[in-house]
Order: C-alpha cells, then structure tokens, then sequence
C-alpha cells in the first residue's frame, strides 16, 4: 500500500469491517455511489469532502480496498481537525486513525444493490443519442499507391478532436460507388459515436481521439497495410490488452439474475415486431429513393429541354418562301434561344431538391435500416453463434453421462473412468461458462431492443424532412415559373397573331 499503510498491520480492524459492509459481493470492490452516501455520515464541510474526493482514485465508478483504506484514514484526519493531506499519513507508524462513521453492520444499508431497472433500462432519449457526437466524413481528392488506386477520408468529431484521414483501399473508380461508400462510412461511425456502450468502449477512443498517422483499411476482406501505420498499431496494442466484452463487462456473470423470468418470450415478441418495422422502413427507403432518382431525372430533363429550345432558337438558316410569316418565326426563335437561362435554373432548383431528398430522407432511413439491420445480424450471432455452442455442450454432456453410466455397469479400466469423469467436470465447467454467455448474449440483446425503440421517433425527423424539402423545392420552382411566365408575352404577343394559354 504505497505511502500509505506501511505495515499491514497498520491497518485498524474497523477499516476492514467497514469494507465488508459496504463493498460489492461481486467483484469486491466499493462503488462510488456507495463511497459518496458513507461521506455524507462524516458531517464534514463540502470542501473538506472534496478535498478528501480529490485524494482517492476509483476506476469504472469503483473504488479498491486500498483506496477505501486511504479515504478512511483522510475522514479520521479531517474529523480531528486535521488537514486531510496524504503526507500526514505518513506519520502514522503504528496504527491509522479511526474514522468516525458508527457501527459497521449499520453501513450495510449503504450498499447499492444494482436495481434491476436501472441495469436492464436504457436510460436514453433520441435527442440524448444524437447530441453525444456527430462525425462528418468527407471525401480527400483521390490519391494514388503503388499498386492501386485508394480514397481517404477525412473524419471530423464535434465531441472529441480532429481525426486523422482514413484511407480506404479500392480498385473501383465509379464516383456513385465512392459516394456510396462515404455515405455508409458516415452512418456506421455515427452509431458507434453515438451509441451509449460502444462509444464509451477503449478501441473506439482510441480510434477517434489519437493523434498520430493516418488509419488504413481495405474494401477487401482483410486489412491491407499502407505507410504511417501508428492509428493501427495503437488499436493493436489496445486491442490485445482488452478481452471480450463477457470478459470485461462487470454485470456479464450477473445477466441471469437480472433478466426477467419471460426473457425468451419477450425476445422473440420484440424480434418479430422488429421484423416488421424493418420491412416498412425498407420500404419506405425504397420509394424515397425514387422520389429522389425522378427529382434527378427530372433536373436532366429540364436542362435539356431548354438546351433543345435554344438549339432551335439558334438555327439562322433563312427561310423558304413558302413560308407565311417569316418575321414571326424570326421573333419566335429570338425567344426561345433566351427561354434556355430559365430552363436551367429550373434544371438547377430540381437537382437541388433531389439531394436535399437524398441527404435529408433517404440518409436517414439509411441510418435506421442500418441499425435494424445490425440488430437482425446480432439476433442470428446469438442463434447461430452462443446458443448454438451452448446446445451442442448439452448434448456433448449427454453423450459423456450415458459413457459413464455404461462404464459403471461393465468394468472398464480404473485410469479410463477417471479420465472420463475429469472430462465430463472439465465439460460441466464448460457448460457453465457458456450458459453465463447466452444470458449475457441475452442481456445484450434486451439493450439492443430497447435502443431499437429509442431510435423510433427518428420517424418524425424522417417525415419533416420529407415536408420541408417538397415545400421549398415547390417554392423555390413555383418562382422561376413565375418568373417565366410573363416572358411568355414575347412569344404570344400580338405581331405574330397568337394568344397565350389560359
């Protein structure tokens, strides 16, 4: 205990009893929750407490027993007056001072018993989510490798520091294809940036706050290395002092007692109106699509509409002398050659409404689809992947326990029963691990569900943006015909004999 306690000895037995009290069964630890309710039994000031706060370390919202012991012996200083400093504690050669909190199995209450609500419960809004980060992707000007073509990107996050370029490596050129790749780049690091566990996860940190040279990865299945490889080597060390999220979560051994009884029946309610969902939303994605393709087309069309009018306003070859009127064509083709400024400002107000439809609908139906979607991919993980392995241990141990039930009717060697009882502990052990797994899986699963729901009202967005974008794209195109309209005038004016149309 560095500069703390020098002697185990040192340490009074109601430190000890203290802790037994108030720390987690679990992992042995004392929340910090729990650590702020025992100062709140000290009567110390507010700025004394924070100067004791200020002296203790706690790691995840926990604090060691060690660091307890030091918070102790810093109340027992500033109870007596004392200013609560660790230097002074270094005086103390025999014993610590006792602190002044009253009965250790009084402390009991203190504890913080992980409500079920509180752990199970997403406590998240749509609003809360989308304000954590946004990430802009943009596309850097294509650069060339030595062996192939590849794209950067630069990220940029309004929560956390500029990220460095990220080079993604592809043989294909097609602008569409690019794009395409930007947009799905965009909306992936956006629901990892936002998302209230995976944001908060090392490998994410690291990937989005380091500062070093530039991240690579290939389009193809495997990372492809390109030069200045510090992001990747900085993720590779993170990653390797990291385990699995079972394995570092501190609930995951406790998912089982957490989940209600119905938890398979709730799962596979949701599941299947998620199902749903997903569908419409495609659905709906599809038709928006459409909508943004013909608002496309139709900025083409427009365009050339006006360019055939000026072709035709521009033809200077004389006229026969068949023809009745030839001043009147004359004036007509002067005015259709000027129409063409009009048609393309038309054309250009039509394209403008198809990428508001497409940046502002289609991209977040995308968002959404893309979230159903890795809940579809982590609904078949669980089936395929945990519950799967977690069956097959089960028939595995089934198969052992009949060997051994027919080892004991027919005598077989001492060293193969043995070797066959070891096998079947080793499997139940097994068995164990994995069903602690599925109801993590599980746990995992209820969260995601309810993240589902969270995003849900993304649909009102969804349904402004589509209002607002056919109010100002009519708008904006109502005036230019406006404007339009009375140039008309020359073209069914009265030297040429013609009326306009009602």
């Amino acid at each position: 205990y560095v500069g703390v306690v020098p002697l185990l000895g040192s340490v009074p037995a109601y430190y000890r009893e203290v802790y037994e009290a108030i720390c987690c069964r679990t992992d042995e630890r004392v929340q910090v929750e729990v650590f702020q309710r025992l100062l709140q039994r000290t009567d110390l000031s507010k700025a004394v407490l924070g100067q004791i706060a200020e002296h203790v370390d706690s790691t995840d919202g926990f604090l060691s027993k060690l660091s307890l012991y030091k918070a102790l012996a810093l109340i027992a200083l500033a109870q007596q007056g004392k200013q609560p400093s660790p230097k002074l504690l270094e005086n103390c050669i025999q014993e610590l001072p006792k602190p002044q909190l009253g009965e250790p199995r009084e402390l009991n209450a203190l504890r913080m018993q992980p409500a079920q609500e509180d752990v199970l419960t997403v406590s998240q809004t749509l609003d809360k989510l989308l304000a954590r980060d946004t990430v802009q992707v943009e596309l850097i000007p294509e650069k060339k490798g030595l062996f192939l073509k590849h794209v950067e990107y630069q990220l940029t996050s309004q929560a956390r520091d500029p990220i460095n370029p990220t080079a993604f490596l592809t043989s294909v050129s097609e602008r569409e294809f690019i794009e395409g790749r930007r947009r799905a780049l965009g909306r992936f690091i956006n629901l990892v940036a936002r998302h209230p566990f995976f944001s908060e996860d090392e490998l994410v940190k690291t990937f989005l706050t380091f500062s070093g040279s530039q991240v690579s990865f290939s389009t193809h299945t495997r990372l492809t290395p390109l030069p200045k490889q510090d992001v990747q080597t900085k993720l590779r060390d993170t990653y390797k002092k990291m385990g699995d999220e079972f394995m570092t979560n501190r609930t995951a051994t406790l998912a089982k007692e957490y989940l209600p009884a119905d938890i398979q029946a709730q799962f596979s309610t949701s599941r299947e109106l998620i199902r749903n969902i997903h569908n419409s939303f495609q659905k709906l994605r599809d038709r928006a699509e459409k909508m943004a393709e013909r608002s496309k087309e139709n900025a083409t069309d427009l365009l050339m509409f006006g360019r055939e009018l000026s072709t035709l306003g521009s033809d200077a070859s004389s006229l026969p002398s068949l023809a009745s009127s030839p001043s009147t064509w004359g004036t007509l083709r002067q005015s259709l050659k000027s129409l063409s400024v009009e048609f393309a400002v038309l054309s250009d107000k039509a394209a403008q409404q198809g990428r508001r439809e497409e940046d502002d609908v289609v991209e977040k139906l995308n968002l959404f689809l893309d979230l159903l979607q890795s809940y579809k991919d982590l609904c078949e993980r669980h089936e395929k992947g945990v519950l799967h392995e977690h069956q097959r241990a089960l028939h595995k141990y089934s198969v052992m326990k009949r060997q051994m039930m027919s080892a004991t009717v027919q005598p077989k060697e001492q060293a193969s029963v043995e070797q066959l009882e070891s096998r079947i502990v080793q499997q139940e052990n097994a068995i164990q691990t994995m069903e602690l797994r599925n109801y993590f899986s599980l746990f995992c699963l209820h969260q995601e569900t309810q993240l589902i729901f969270v995003y849900l009202p993304i649909t009102s967005h969804i349904l402004g943006a589509f209002v607002n974008s056919q109010v100002q794209g009519h708008r904006e195109m109502g005036e230019v015909w406006n404007e339009l309209q009375p140039k008309l005038g020359c073209l069914f004016g009265r030297n040429n004999g013609l009326k306009p149309p009602i």
